[in-house]
């Protein structure tokens, strides 16, 4: 393998510095397809590192209950099985989720609202802890909550009629937010939250046991409903919580053996060709790790190193059907390897052709610590490669800086809005244990290649990469994530030793996102010299920037923007980054 040196943050580093050595292929020609931007989506506020996030949730156990006539919910099991205004104080219908939805527009996101489906919301806001100590709760502390109303709409309800229509709130959403399909901002609905727990989350509302005819009947009543008044808006389910629930629905007395997630697709479908057209266009999962390092499971805030080399694999058991984690899931489920994504897709292929897939509610633990970032940054382009239509982070723990570092990564490298690409190709590594490595490109445009690029080691990897592509390569600048710091940083400009081969020493538990450029019209001769020259005259990199400069400066071409920003958006151009950690710890009511 060929070492050159480089330039990395206006210092030398060399090969000699590295202790292993990978070598990376992208292939700009193979592979391609969409990279579905609601990939990058959170269960929280676009605020802080997700501030361009592309897909806010409004879910978890408080909105099962969610009155959107009067705005009460109940969180069940999650706080004291009480009825209260956590959600909104305000009694206007809908008040709950009108400033989340603005939000959403105002920033072209799209929004995923909660529909309830178990059958009862709360009435009332009156705290005071368990419901259960008022006699005949269920009719003097909650509304039946169904799916159709059946009668003409009203965007101003009875609140104490003992009841709430799920299509009446679907219209008022229509009536509030006009153009609730625009692509830039859609409206998806999601039936409920973890119905395989609602016996043990909401005991009060659902105190047996959910069952596989229950869930098929009310999937297709609730979904049929929102369809009827909204046609084009996409319909999530059925929100399994994890792996029991995807094969046996927590244990319902009916599964009978069967893989609930089979059972229920092949219902929806044929629900659907009765229909004559889709009620439910995206399987909904959650997922959070059950991978084990040393005996403790990956999703809390420990650091140790067995548990932080089980989370930098974890991501692998989302796709990898040679890696094996540490769980009982693996060791006693499925005898091996998950691969998670490739699986829910076979389920789908199979029962209900079409359907999307969804991740909205997962953590991989480790939120204040690189490893945390690392996994979050190989979860997001793992999903991005693998097809994923929607995914939500949720928060687990005060401290996520370094989550969000790993979205900006994505979405905000440069502090100045630079993002990876739309379109998803062809990336390799030699070592998928120490490193991942994901490309893009911005639809048609040959000129720009982002590439995310992950040292999962504990010391530096001297990277070889080289690159298939239809126009020359000639730059790149390099952005890093590291232990020092949870924002992004810049790490300066990097050349090519050779037509669209770059060598990079990836710093140890690292996040780098390399934008390779092509010449711009004008340019080609200029940089070929420096080049050139560089290669000849020189023999080493120390030069490199310079020339490139040089050669820029020398054309009628413009000094090209790597991203959306420049090679001044380093450290020293920080200022409108985030400069903190969100601090607003949140109650976990998935």
């Amino acid at each position: 393998m060929r070492h050159a040196w480089l330039v990395l943050g206006f210092a030398w580093i060399g090969s000699s510095a590295a202790s292993a050595a990978v070598h990376f292929t992208v292939d700009t020609q193979q592979d391609v397809h969409p990279i579905s931007r609601f990939v990058y989506g959170v269960n929280g506020a676009l605020a802080g590192g997700f501030a361009n996030a592309a897909l806010i949730r409004l879910g978890g156990n408080r909105w099962t209950a969610y009155n959107w006539e009067n705005n009460a919910s109940n969180a069940g099991t999650d706080w004291l099985n009480q009825n209260d205004g956590y959600l909104s104080a305000s009694d206007t219908p809908g008040a709950a989720v009108r400033d989340t939805i603005a939000s959403a527009q105002a920033h072209d996101a799209a929004i995923l609202l909660t529909v309830p489906i178990n059958g009862y919301v709360a009435a009332d806001k009156n705290g005071g802890g368990d419901v259960g100590q008022t006699p005949n709760y269920l009719q003097v502390r909650f509304e039946e909550s169904l799916p159709a109303k059946g009668a003409p709409f009203t965007l101003t309800p009875n609140a104490s009629d003992g009841f709430v229509y799920q299509d009446e709130f679907v219209n008022w959403v229509n009536h509030e937010f006009p153009g609730a399909g625009d692509p830039a901002h859609p409206i998806f609905y999601s039936l409920d939250n973890e119905p395989d727990l609602w016996p043990g989350t909401h005991p009060r509302i659902h105190p047996n046991a959910t069952t596989y005819a229950e869930m098929v009947e009310k999937s297709v009543a609730y979904a049929t409903a929102i369809k009827n008044v909204s046609p084009d808006a996409l319909v999530f389910g059925p929100v399994n919580y994890g792996w029991y629930g995807y094969v046996a629905l927590q244990g319902a007395p009916d599964a009978a053996g069967r893989d609930f997630q089979e059972f229920w697709l092949a219902a929806i479908e044929a629900a659907q060709q009765q229909h004559g057209s889709r009620l439910i266009d995206v399987l909904d999962v959650h997922w959070y790790p059950e991978a084990q390092g040393g005996g403790v499971r990956i999703t809390g805030t420990d650091t140790t190193p067995a548990v932080v080399a089980a989370r930098l694999q974890a991501p692998r058991s989302l796709w990898d059907p040679t890696y094996t984690e540490t769980s009982w899931i693996a060791q006693d489920s499925v005898g091996g390897p998950i691969a998670l994504l490739p699986r829910l897709r076979a389920k789908i292929d199979a029962r209900a052709p079409g359907t999307k897939l969804a991740v909205t509610e997962y953590n991989y633990g480790g939120g204040q610590h690189i490893s945390g970032g690392l996994a979050q940054a190989d979860v997001l382009g793992i999903f991005g490669r693998e097809g994923v239509f929607a995914a939500t982070e949720w928060t687990l723990a005060a401290d996520e800086s370094y989550i969000e570092g790993a979205f900006e990564m994505y979405l905000d490298f440069d502090g100045a809005n630079g993002r990876f690409g739309d379109t998803s190709v062809r990336a390799d590594t030699d070592d998928g244990a120490s490193t991942s490595i994901y490309a893009s490109l911005d639809g048609g445009d040959a000129s720009r290649v982002v590439l995310i690029v992950l040292n999962k080691s504990a010391a530096p990897i001297d990277a070889s990469l080289d690159v298939a592509h239809p126009a020359p390569l000639v730059a790149a600048k390099v952005y890093q994530l590291t232990g020092a710091s949870p924002s992004p940083a810049s790490a300066g400009d990097l050349a090519p030793t050779s037509a669209n081969h770059f060598v990079y020493t990836l710093p140890a538990y690292s996040v780098n996102t390399l934008v390779l450029t092509a010449p711009e019209p004008g340019c080609g001769a200029a940089l070929a010299i420096g080049a050139l020259l560089l290669l000849l005259r020189r023999g080493r990199a120390d030069s490199a920037s310079a020339l490139i400069r040089r050669a820029r400066s020398t054309s009628t071409c413009d000094r090209r923007s790597a991203g959306a920003g420049s090679a001044s958006a380093g450290p020293s151009g920080t200022s409108a980054r985030r400069t903190g950690s969100r601090g607003d710890a949140r109650r976990r009511t998935g």
